[in-house]
């Protein structure tokens, strides 16, 4: 069984959502020929988590890169339109040919099936992060020949959607929360205050930062109480223009301020290691924020949430805004600073639901949820 495992985008987000089930299989069955697939972007994250597991190295195959037309494009656009995503898909179709299963994290993916004529490929889809919002449980999230979930939330979602595949789907849980801990925890900041993440998703149409974000951050750098994270989802500044197509929104990008960098009492990190592997939602106090699925991640240990709602959605009983629940929803910058004149704290009933949330959205037991996908991916192909 040749199975591949693809990294094919710009950054390295989606990697923990994949890889840890790559080394599970290798260790778990000697007749699957395991082979990582990476396109520039994704590179250096893949061969960060394979240096810190321990046993044999598995192959990593660069992929032949994006034309220069496509590169063209992307910079033309701001990096609006991924030209350069499918290009490496077409130009590298010899590799995907030559397989029985492709297990990816994003959807792109399916155009291998639609466009490129490969048929016979199974496509296992590990999705990445466990978040609410509508583009997760779309047409195209219902089109993988087998989907891996993280728990009961995600296969409810796609049931009611329409989009389950009777013998094509898996509960498995949460391969990331594989990735051995960063040892020692390292100190963050010199002194011993609350330690606010502030962590806004790229999506325009969801993203507190294109309305609020600067503000933020100059309300921070005014504080004398709170230490500030500043970790954005990775993908937040690697566009100078940012569309979302459902509802459609563009988003022009404003770089931080830089004099906050030198401020002893935040963090700027707008794409580290270190904001892709739960440093930072393991070691902050408080979660401000909006759509990212990072939250999920962060209430794996109960704590105060805060989330910002500067366009007015009307989240109350909308699944897309379903982990909105874990905390208050502010909408205006006079909201956001009376929510932090005292130190948010964590009531007994936030805590009971957040706990509820979690263990919807996380179906986690004694065996690592990345062994269980690798013997789910065993099974499926076994059956096909």
């Amino acid at each position: 069984m040749r199975i591949g495992f693809l990294f094919n985008h710009s950054g390295g987000h989606q990697v923990a959502h994949a890889l840890p089930v790559a080394l599970a299989l290798r260790r778990l069955s000697n007749r699957a020929d395991i082979r990582i697939l990476v396109s520039a972007g994704s590179e250096a994250e893949v061969t960060r988590l394979v240096d810190r597991e321990a046993g044999p190295r598995p192959d990593i195959v660069r992929l032949r890169p994006a034309s220069r037309l496509a590169g063209t494009a992307r910079r033309a656009t701001g990096g609006a339109v991924p030209a350069d995503t499918l290009s490496v898909l077409r130009r590298n179709l010899d590799h995907f040919r030559d397989l029985d299963a492709l297990v990816v994290p994003e959807k792109t993916s399916l155009l291998l099936k639609t466009h490129f004529g490969l048929d016979n490929l199974k496509l296992v889809h590990t999705r990445h992060g466990a978040g609410d919002r509508a583009i997760g449980f779309d047409k195209a999230s219902g089109k993988f020949d087998l989907v891996l979930m993280s728990g009961a939330k995600i296969r409810d979602r796609l049931a009611d959607a329409g989009l389950l595949r009777e013998d094509g789907h898996a509960i498995v849980g949460y391969p990331k929360f594989d990735l051995p801990p960063r040892s020692p925890r390292p100190r963050l900041f010199v002194k011993d205050r609350p330690t606010v993440l502030y962590n806004p998703h790229p999506s325009p149409a969801l993203s507190s930062w294109y309305r609020m974000g600067p503000q933020i951050l100059n309300w921070f750098a005014n504080s004398d109480r709170y230490n500030l994270i500043f970790a954005p989802h990775v993908m937040l500044f690697q566009k100078r223009v940012t569309a979302s197509l459902s509802p459609f929104a563009l988003g022009w990008n404003r770089l931080p301020d830089p004099a906050h960098y030198d401020r002893d009492h935040m963090l700027i990190d707008t794409g580290s290691p270190a904001s892709l592997d739960m440093t930072y939602t393991d070691a902050a106090d408080i979660y401000l924020g909006d759509a990212s699925s990072q939250v999920y991640e962060f209430l794996r240990r109960p704590r105060p949430c805060v989330f910002l709602n500067p366009r007015g959605h009307a989240w109350r009983g909308n699944q897309d805004f379903a982990h909105w629940q874990a905390g208050p929803v502010v909408e205006t910058l006079e909201d956001f600073a009376a929510a932090f004149e005292e130190v948010p704290m964590l009531e007994p009933a936030d805590r009971r639901r957040q706990r509820n949330q979690f263990a919807y959205s996380f179906d986690l037991d004694a065996r690592p949820s990345s062994e269980r996908a690798a013997t789910a991916i065993l099974d499926f192909m076994g059956r096909a």
